[in-house]
């Protein structure tokens, strides 16, 4: 592996023209291809082989013109005090919106509150109209949502009180400032780690360059695959990071055997082939533990997850590629670079002052024990919010206080019933020969005597007479536990249901997909973990040729991911320090994040292990003891390691704040799991224990020495085809010199 890298780091940046032509037109092609072809991505949520996603399909076919798989909108209308919705000029108001509704573009229908009976027996000043778009939300225009609020503000003018929630109102996603502003800090980590502007610039414009291609490529592939919206937030986020941090090892590589060399073409090659390597098995553990996420069996997360690997793919090849290509470009130019007034030292260097880095592995390695133990236990006190962890779907009601969605939401809770928010929709296939009309009757009356149900009533048969489709409006909402086990409870007694009336039921609607989909994850988790763990084990491996230090490796990824997981109950869920990130509504964890964000953090936590450690069997393997070569290895990689680190923290930081609940928690706990896991884990847990070890952190046992091939990442082999260090190596980096 190092050689061949090595050749490929000489190739590019002797050849640096042609590498960059190939590039720039790569770039120009995808780009230029997605513009012109990019399909539509969408925001359809979908688990396959469950009851409530069954029932959907089962709507599909049978009630085509009512379930279009459109998007939908409900307008709560709210009489002002002392007058009811009766009222003439109420009536005046509500019937002047629902016809500005039914005139907006793309809608499809609109139950007048009136015709369809939808005002409240209790509060009479309360109604509702639900609206249906012939398409789905993300197909929706800003000006088509905007017709959906002039004609809210209709009613407003005439002094009711109307509000809007809804699905129709979701747009995909959007960047902004903040996402910007964590570019912007990690601009300045490079700066300050490398002492260059021109270095600086590099890893940017190589994670741009990257995130470029991919973006593109995921866009064309919406054309004839199914690309869910958030796949292209989360292939930025991932590929802006590692596009970064991949460069930056490298760069710090190259500056080092530039000024040892004083020879481009060998420092470049040594760079990509030593830290080169280390990227490649680094980018590899991200890829599988992404595109282990298909095993799941949910295409929003098989998408997201193929598109974020293809993206870091890229990122992997760009920084091997072009990288180098780019370094021929700046040749000395990155070692002449001063920093207020003074040289940034090499990271790299065995010599000068005693690094951070260095003093921090020798204060581990002394107090192993006590460090090792207060780590840990750190660790286990963030992880106990996590036993309260709560799953479920984002609704209106975790939108933020001051939003229509919101407002129409409690609106709905206090006119008409929390249970309003999430009702049931069961789907009852009828017994041959039974009158539709009586069936489905006394199907809802055995509803009624269900505890916790509300109010349960036909609302439509199937044109063949065959289906029947009624709504059950619970006393709770829609996310309470109570109306989880209501949903349980209803399906439970589908054999006494059958017995009563003939007909056979299935239930669906946010609240049963919501259960379905934290039952599919809890029976994925384990079959996904063992396909993650186990092949990214074989990598680190192949990569260490040890059989502890993988063991330990995965070890502390648990702990970081416990840890992850108890700080975003307590901040998203509990609602600790909720002000401060910008969390305006606390409520469930979005269903999907566990296994989510198991499969990303593992690859990035494996990161810096290959980082750190690679470094440290590199000293190991040419002659270092054991315990020493966690101190040299901390020396080398601790400094960039440190960068690379604050550079993702900063990256997933600034999506935090994006305003969207599913962006909002996946930054957060990456942001918090980088953190945990790059300072604790790799940096404290994993020096003291192999302190602890000593040499039999590095042992294999023969015969499996014997079958495993020789990747050699630390370069050992390079010593045969690469040109030795110059002699003397020179005194500053200002006089060498490179052809």
């Amino acid at each position: 592996m190092a050689t061949f890298l090595y050749r490929i780091g000489r190739f590019a940046y002797a050849r640096r023209w042609l590498v960059l032509a190939i590039w720039v037109v790569f770039l120009a092609v995808a780009g230029a291809g997605a513009a012109a072809f990019a399909g539509k991505t969408s925001n359809d949520f979908s688990i396959p082989g469950t009851e409530s996603q069954q029932a959907i399909d089962q709507l599909g076919e049978r009630f085509p013109e009512a379930h279009a798989g459109g998007a939908s909108a409900r307008v709560v209308f709210v009489a002002p005090e002392g007058k009811t919705v009766a009222d003439p000029e109420v009536q005046s108001a509500v019937s002047a919106v629902v016809a500005a509704l039914k005139e907006a573009p793309q809608v499809a229908n609109v139950a007048d509150p009136y015709t369809a009976k939808t005002i409240s027996p209790d509060n009479p000043r309360f109604a509702f109209a639900q609206v249906t778009y012939g398409v789905q939300g993300m197909a929706l225009t800003d000006s088509d949502r905007e017709a959906l609020h002039d004609a809210a503000q209709l009613g407003r003018d005439k002094g009711l009180t109307v509000e809007v929630g809804g699905d129709a109102l979701r747009a995909n996603p959007e960047t902004g400032i903040v996402e910007v502003l964590g570019i912007v800090i990690a601009a300045v980590v490079l700066i300050v780690t490398l002492g260059s502007l021109i270095a600086a610039g590099l890893p940017l414009l190589t994670a741009f360059t990257g995130i470029g291609v991919g973006i593109s490529g995921i866009a064309l592939a919406a054309r004839w695959f199914d690309v869910n919206s958030n796949s292209l937030i989360l292939a930025l986020m991932l590929g802006l990071a590692v596009g970064i941090d991949y460069s930056l090892f490298i760069v710090s590589r190259f500056r080092h055997e530039l000024l040892v060399r004083k020879n481009g073409p060998e420092a470049a090659g040594r760079a990509v082939g030593t830290a080169g390597s280390a990227v490649v098995f680094a980018g590899l553990t991200v890829i599988i533990a992404l595109a282990a996420l298909s095993v799941v069996g949910i295409p929003l997360l098989r998408s997201m997850g193929l598109a974020a690997a293809a993206t870091v793919a890229v990122s992997v090849l760009v920084a091997i590629t072009l990288l180098p290509a780019l370094l021929g470009f700046t040749g000395t130019r990155l070692i002449r670079g001063r920093l207020f007034g003074r040289r940034t030292p090499d990271s790299e260097a065995d010599t000068g002052p005693t690094p951070m880095g260095e003093r921090w592995a020798k204060f581990i390695v002394r107090f192993r024990v006590p460090a090792l133990l207060l780590a840990v236990a750190g660790l286990v006190a963030i992880a106990i919010p996590a036993a309260g962890l709560r799953l479920g779907l984002p609704d209106d009601g975790m939108q933020a206080s001051s939003t229509t969605q919101r407002k129409a939401y409690d609106l709905m809770s206090e006119g008409f019933g929390p249970g309003f928010n999430g009702p049931l929709v069961i789907v009852a296939e009828l017994p041959a020969g039974s009158d539709p009309q009586t069936t489905s009757g006394a199907l809802a009356g055995a509803l009624m005597k269900v505890d916790d149900v509300l109010y349960a009533a036909p609302t439509g048969v199937s044109p063949d007479g065959k289906t029947a489709l009624l709504t059950v409006i619970p006393k709770t909402g829609p996310n309470d536990e109570k109306t989880a086990d209501l949903v349980t409870a209803i399906r439970d007694q589908a054999d006494d249901l059958k017995a009563a009336t003939g007909a056979t039921v299935s239930v669906t609607g946010q609240t049963a997909l919501a259960i379905d989909v934290s039952a599919q994850l809890g029976s994925a988790l384990v079959p996904y973990l063992c396909v993650v763990v186990g092949l990214a084990f074989l990598l680190l491996l192949l990569v260490f040729r040890s059989v502890l230090v993988p063991l330990t490796a995965t070890l502390g990824f648990l702990l970081s991911v416990a840890a992850t997981f108890g700080a975003v109950v307590a901040v998203f869920q509990w609602g600790w320090l909720s002000g401060f990130f910008g969390v305006e509504e606390t409520g469930p964890i979005m269903g999907m994040l566990p296994v989510l964000l198991i499969g990303i953090l593992f690859g990035l936590a494996m990161d810096y292990q290959v980082f750190l450690v690679t470094r440290m069997r590199e000293d190991y393997v040419h002659g270092a003891s054991a315990r020493s070569a966690i101190v040299t290895g901390f020396r080398h990689g601790a400094r960039v390691v440190t960068a690379a680190a604050i550079i993702m923290i900063s990256v997933f930081g600034g999506f935090v704040f994006s305003g969207e609940t599913l962006i909002q928690s996946i930054g957060f706990a990456l942001a918090f799991g980088v953190l945990v896991d790059a300072f604790v884990v790799r940096m404290t847990i994993i020096p003291a224990l192999m302190s602890l070890l000593g040499k039999a952190a590095w042992w294999l046992p023969r015969w499996l020495d014997k079958v495993l091939p020789n990747v050699d990442v630390e370069g050992e082999k390079l010593a045969a085809v690469a040109e030795p260090p110059a002699t003397p190596a020179p005194s500053t980096p200002a006089k060498a010199r490179v052809p």
